[in-house]
């Protein structure tokens, strides 16, 4: 026995030791063998520059904490000065991450989906929206789903369609008093969920659809939370709680679909009367009669509670930035050229995450097979390279016959992403905007209640929901 009382390890013991250590040693000489002869095959090819910051953490919390800010810029502005490239190297979100600025690249990316890249986003934005959401779907999976949504909801200006949303509008218009304060984001997102319910289901607004949107707002605010083991145990952290409203949006969606279901199977596969169907038809409709009947009660879940995500977050904060920056710049009202403007400057959706199938060569580096990588929109937004005075808002820009814009501007205007992931409701939101905004000038004078301010993290929106005093124009009508 040594000093401390311990009887020595057996031999068996010490040659096992022995051999595991011989065994790393091995191992280790193997890897930079293995990285020696990738680096050879490379020639001076090599990853974009950047640092990986702390242990386990990287700089995720050096980015969350900017775009807790109003203006997030400077985490990549600082890393692409630093590094002199459109295209660096971060860790975030538990793995490293190459960062694009580069409108080139980006364009790259979008145009590759599905063969040299793949969507992957944060493991609590997959669990939250589950696996056959839009989002998340690939393949032949992804290209059924996105027809189906381009094909319901690409003809906004449909006369059916247009008269709901204007009917939708002006309803949630009449109940604001002829002088009062109202936080304008919240009672955009009334219109735009109401709206998309009504889209996927065809139940009106009422006590049912407010308590499903409810439970959004907790699911939405744990997109980019932590995902803690076990975390449907902890319903205190932010995490826990959206896993748990999940489950209520999930099964209140459930049991509209089950009914449809059974009413089909009771009607011998037809849904009512045939005048109905044409009139009725929703999007639950839509993939009940969708290549024979095949998809399952949980991918038109997930399909439709994806849906419900980009209808309720994205098109809400457009139509009340569009509002603050019309504050803001009065003498845009009189032309009202501010829905392209408001999606540059805002970036509702800051970019990308996508993954690596392949190496990926670009430029004088390789983006190595498996690697995540994020293609920022926001950074060619607001690039002073690409839009004279970027981060100012100036609507009457896009009555320029700017070369640059013109010549490339699919990969400097990027809101809606691109590729076969363009998004497939984006004719839809101008639509639903341009309606608003024609309505809510024509019927109100307005003025901000209170100092407000954008912030963007984890969704692009504005601090207090953006109140205003508004006040009912002596000559509208409703």
């Amino acid at each position: 026995m040594d000093a401390s009382g311990a009887p020595p390890p057996p031999p068996l013991l010490l040659a096992a030791s022995a051999f595991a250590a011989t065994a790393l040693l091995f191992a280790a000489a193997a890897l930079g063998w293995l990285l020696a002869a990738r680096s050879s095959r490379h020639g001076s090819a090599r990853l974009p520059p950047g640092s990986t910051g702390l242990p386990l953490i990287g700089e995720t919390l050096r980015l969350i904490s900017a775009y807790k800010t109003p203006n997030p810029e400077p985490f990549i502005d600082d890393r692409v000065a630093r590094h002199g490239s459109g295209v660096f190297t971060t860790h975030v979100f538990g793995e490293r991450t190459v960062f694009s600025a580069d409108p080139a690249f980006n364009r790259l990316l979008l145009a590759a989906e599905g063969r040299a890249v793949g969507c992957s986003y944060p493991s609590s934005i997959t669990t939250l929206l589950g696996p056959h959401s839009l989002l998340l779907t690939r393949g032949p999976a992804h290209r059924r789903l996105h027809t189906l949504t381009l094909t319901r909801l690409g003809r906004p200006a449909s006369p059916p369609l247009l008269a709901h949303i204007d009917r939708l509008i002006l309803d949630t218009m009449r109940e604001w008093e002829p002088a009062a304060t109202v936080r304008l984001l919240d009672e955009a997102k009334k219109i735009t969920f109401n709206l998309t319910v009504k889209q996927l289901v065809s139940i009106d607004p009422g006590p049912w659809t407010e308590s499903v949107r409810r439970e959004y707002v907790k699911l939405i605010d744990g997109f980019f939370s932590i995902p803690f083991p076990f975390a449907h145990l902890l319903p205190f952290t932010t995490y826990g709680q959206a896993l748990k409203a999940r489950k209520k949006v999930a099964g209140a969606l459930r049991e509209v679909i089950r009914k449809r279901m059974d009413d089909k199977v009771e009607n011998g596969g037809a849904n009512g009367k045939e005048d109905d169907k044409i009139e009725k038809k929703d999007m639950v409709e839509e993939l009940l009669e969708a290549e024979g009947g095949s998809f399952s009660e949980e991918e038109m879940v997930d399909f439709c509670l994806s849906l419900l995500v980009a209808g309720y977050e994205t098109t809400s904060v457009l139509m009340t930035l569009a509002v603050k920056f019309l504050t803001e710049t009065p003498t845009a009202l009189a032309q009202l050229k501010v829905i392209n403007e408001t999606l540059r400057v805002a970036n509702l959706i800051s970019g990308v995450f996508r993954r690596a199938n392949t190496d990926i060569h670009f430029k004088d580096y390789i983006i190595p097979k498996g690697c995540k990588i994020f293609a920022s929109f926001r950074a060619v937004h607001l690039n002073t390279e690409h839009y004279e005075n970027a981060r100012t808002f100036d609507p009457w820009r896009w009555q320029s016959t700017n070369k640059l814009q013109n010549t490339v501007g699919a990969s400097l205007f990027t809101p809606f992403g691109g590729g076969p992931r363009l998004c497939p409701g984006y004719e839809l939101a101008r639509v639903v905007v341009s309606v608003f905004l024609h309505r809510l000038v024509t019927r109100f004078s307005w003025e901000e209640a209170e100092e407000d301010r954008i912030v963007f993290f984890p969704t692009t929106r504005t601090l207090k929901g953006y109140p205003i005093n508004l006040r009912r124009r002596p000559d509208s009508v409703f």
